[in-house]
């Protein structure tokens, strides 16, 4: 099932939530595929380790292609990359995404990405797609495409009145253009548990009826060095307590797509 990771607030930890659950997927033995659709490329450096050659197949070749014809196009593999990282391929992205919005929105390619993700979903167990903060060309056409979407939330006041405008505008794709799409739920990230201000901000959130998922992610430094180092945590420290909170997130996430089917 592709799963989208999007907040239109930045800063929210969209790149760590996506290659992270990412990479337990691959290493529990899933054929994992990130797919990052974010110019700034954080987690195709994240999962490269640096930004990848601009000859290698990525998002922006895939896209350059939708713009052209072609009798034989090539398929929606051909654009992938195998990373560090047994089972865990990427279609990395580049900043030429920015150029390429403007020409993919007046051509009409909205529904492209849904279209590769189905010729995907054959080759791949699991698909995670980093998106960008805003709710522009990419990130509708992975909402568009996708069957659900975990929402990062870190716990301040700016990024919960963010959250409604956001759940208004899947609601609103999900009733004009993706009936099967659905919000997993909302992902708690940086949480400080002695702190009182997130306590009570994800309280209220609970009280109101939103589905907030279990375990919160808690706050830590090693997630730099994560980044740093390009090793998601599963792969740095797997005993650590931000690894079995990710480990917990994910097979929660996972069981309950299995008990939907």
């Amino acid at each position: 099932m592709p799963l989208v990771v999007f907040n239109q607030k930045g800063g929210v930890g969209k790149s760590t939530i996506t290659c992270n659950l990412a990479a337990i997927s691959a290493h529990q033995g899933l054929r994992t595929l990130v797919i990052d659709l974010d110019p700034q490329g954080n987690s195709s450096a994240y999962l490269q380790g640096s930004a990848p050659p601009a000859d290698v197949p990525g998002v922006a070749h895939f896209f350059d292609q939708t713009l052209g014809f072609s009798l034989r196009p090539e398929p929606a593999t051909a654009f992938v990359a195998r990373t560090p990282f047994e089972r865990l391929d990427l279609m990395a992205a580049s900043p030429r995404l920015d150029e390429l919005q403007v020409k993919l929105e007046s051509r009409h390619k909205i529904y492209k990405l849904r279209e590769a993700l189905q010729q995907l979903a054959a080759h791949y167990d699991r698909i995670y797609i980093d998106t960008p903060p805003a709710l522009n060309f990419y990130t509708r056409s992975a909402l568009m495409g996708a069957r659900g979407c975990l929402i990062p939330f870190d716990c301040d006041d700016f990024s919960r009145q963010a959250l409604y405008t956001l759940l208004a505008n899947v609601q609103e794709i999900r009733a004009d253009h993706n009936p099967a799409l659905q919000v997993k739920g909302i992902v708690v990230n940086q949480f400080q548990a002695r702190a009182r201000l997130p306590q009570q901000l994800v309280q209220e959130l609970i009280d109101e009826g939103l589905p907030v998922l279990q375990p919160y992610l808690p706050s830590s430094v090693k997630v730099r060095e994560s980044h740093q180092r390009a090793l998601p945590m599963v792969h740095l420290d797997p005993r650590h307590a931000l690894t079995q909170a990710f480990v917990a997130l994910h097979d929660g996430v996972l069981a309950a797509e299995v008990a939907q089917k």
